[in-house]
């Protein structure tokens, strides 16, 4: 059992460091890193001293003799400065108080990632999410790709929260979902067919969900950080469909109870775009695919020339041929990344086949 301290009704919380010299140190923390005091005892020979300053709060305390610890003081810019060592012994280190997010180098890979719901390697994430990864070994680190699920329906516990990303974008598979965006109106649902373009650092929140809700979700760069904002109320009571957002790209809500299905020449196959290519500036597209009836059993081969081309099986089976490798039988839930330069041939379909496709560049 957790311990419970609410009967303490808690009203600060403060970081207790050794004083050392105490003058030194005070004159230090005060002068050097502009922290305020606040509260000195006794003033004629100091033994404890309370400061405040860039959101942290610092005791000082002769009679502390424990770790002297480490501050890292975040700046407007990552102007290179050293650490330095306090008269007290506590390491000042300083860095950017908002990291530029870092693309790694892509590392292209033919990935077939198969789905074995009963061996599959479920991760339990934020919020009671179950994650299965579905691009292991992610390119290098430059691109995710989460088969996320939700076992238990009714109220989700997630918090008002944003997300550095170059991109973001999560589609229904089955079940439902209820969701709220910064300044996209009030709460709506998502449902299985429709996707959502989630800007860099829009504010949102997971409501509630179905029992069994499934999404995938598709990101940039692998590894991004995810920030909660405690100050932000949803919904804003604003509803601004155009609003720019970060990276220059806007929010996408893409209904398939609304969607139209357009004929590609080239495949024979019927193709409902997402929205996501105009969303985001050309950056990425992405789409759901089907068999059309004229469509060739044994597929078109075609050149994959995107950077990269992510493709999910949402029903029905197909053949994925790639260059001289031999046929792959997918179904349901398998996934893959075809690297840029191979010759790809996608047969056998089913007449029930579907399957969501993400580009980079659109």
């Amino acid at each position: 059992m957790p311990a419970d301290f609410s009967d303490l009704c808690i009203e600060l919380a403060e970081v207790v460091l050794p004083a050392g010299n105490f003058p030194e140190t005070l004159r230090f923390f005060i002068g050097d890193l502009g922290f305020r005091l606040d509260s000195i005892i006794p003033a004629d020979n100091p033994r404890m001293a309370q400061l405040s300053g860039h959101g942290l709060r610092l005791r000082l305390d002769a009679a502390c003799s424990g770790d002297p610890g480490v501050i890292r003081l975040g700046t407007a810019h990552d102007g290179g400065r050293e650490a330095i060592v306090a008269p007290n012994r506590t390491r000042i280190e300083f860095g950017p108080a908002r990291p530029a997010m870092r693309l790694p180098e892509l590392q292209a890979s033919l990935c077939i990632q198969r789905f074995d719901d009963a061996h599959d390697d479920w991760k339990c994430g934020r919020a009671g999410m179950h994650y299965r990864d579905l691009i292991p070994g992610r390119q290098g680190g430059q691109f995710i790709a989460s088969h996320i699920r939700i076992p238990a329906g009714g109220p989700v516990g997630d918090n008002v929260h944003y997300h550095d990303i170059r991109l973001q974008l999560i589609y229904c598979h089955r079940g439902w979902v209820r969701l709220v965006y910064e300044d996209q109106g009030e709460p709506f649902v998502m449902q299985a067919g429709d996707c959502v373009l989630q800007p860099s650092q829009i504010r949102h929140r997971v409501l509630e969900s179905s029992a069994g809700l499934e999404v995938i979700e598709i990101g940039s760069p692998a590894e991004h950080m995810t920030h909660l904002d405690h100050a932000m109320a949803l919904p804003t009571g604003r509803d601004l469909p155009q609003r720019v957002y970060g990276g220059g790209q806007t929010f996408v809500f893409h209904q398939a109870a609304q969607a139209h299905w357009r004929h590609h020449d080239e495949t024979g196959w019927e193709v409902r775009d997402l929205g996501i290519a105009a969303a985001t500036g050309g950056l990425a597209a992405a789409c759901v695919v089907r068999r059309a009836a004229c469509a060739p059993r044994d597929g078109v081969s075609t050149r994959q020339d995107k950077t990269f081309a992510f493709a999910f099986v949402l029903q029905g089976s197909m053949s994925l041929h790639v260059d001289q490798l031999p046929g792959a039988c997918l179904s349901p839930g398998d996934a893959f990344v075809i690297p840029a330069g191979m010759q790809q041939r996608f047969a056998d379909c089913s007449d029930d086949w579907e399957l969501l496709q993400v580009f980079l560049p659109a």
